[in-house]
């Protein structure tokens, strides 16, 4: 089993940024993918960004050159800079991964493991 824990939410104002990280423990070496997720109210959880290591790195189009997706094999650790923040951003954040090497992918492959998730609100 793999344990993942967010960290870095919280309130910001339009405009601004925000850093969110998570770590990996327990049976890292079974990971292949890692990436975020957010679920806004009353909406489907969406894929943010995501690292598999079969394939390129993977943006919803919402978020491509305002977000950056950065992972530390060595630390198994996966972090998510967020910049110019804006009110639709606004919703709980999840970092994920895969045993797949394609999981986050365009491809459509899913991830297997979650964290419980952290809330981000940007204010208008």
């Amino acid at each position: 089993q793999v344990q993942l824990v967010e960290s870095g939410g919280g309130l910001v104002q339009a405009g601004g940024s925000l850093r969110l990280s998570c770590a990996a423990s327990g049976s890292i070496f079974s990971i292949n993918a890692m990436g975020w997720y957010r679920q806004a109210p009353g909406k489907q959880r969406e894929l943010v960004a995501a690292m598999p290591s079969g394939a390129s790195t993977n943006y919803a189009d919402s978020v491509k050159g305002r977000f950056t997706i950065s992972r530390d094999n060595a630390k198994s650790t996966v972090d998510l800079q967020m910049n110019s923040l804006k009110p639709e951003d606004t919703a709980v954040y999840y970092c994920a991964a895969a045993r797949s090497r394609y999981g986050g992918s365009r491809l459509g492959n899913g991830m297997d493991y979650w964290g419980k998730g952290t809330l981000v609100t940007v204010s208008s």
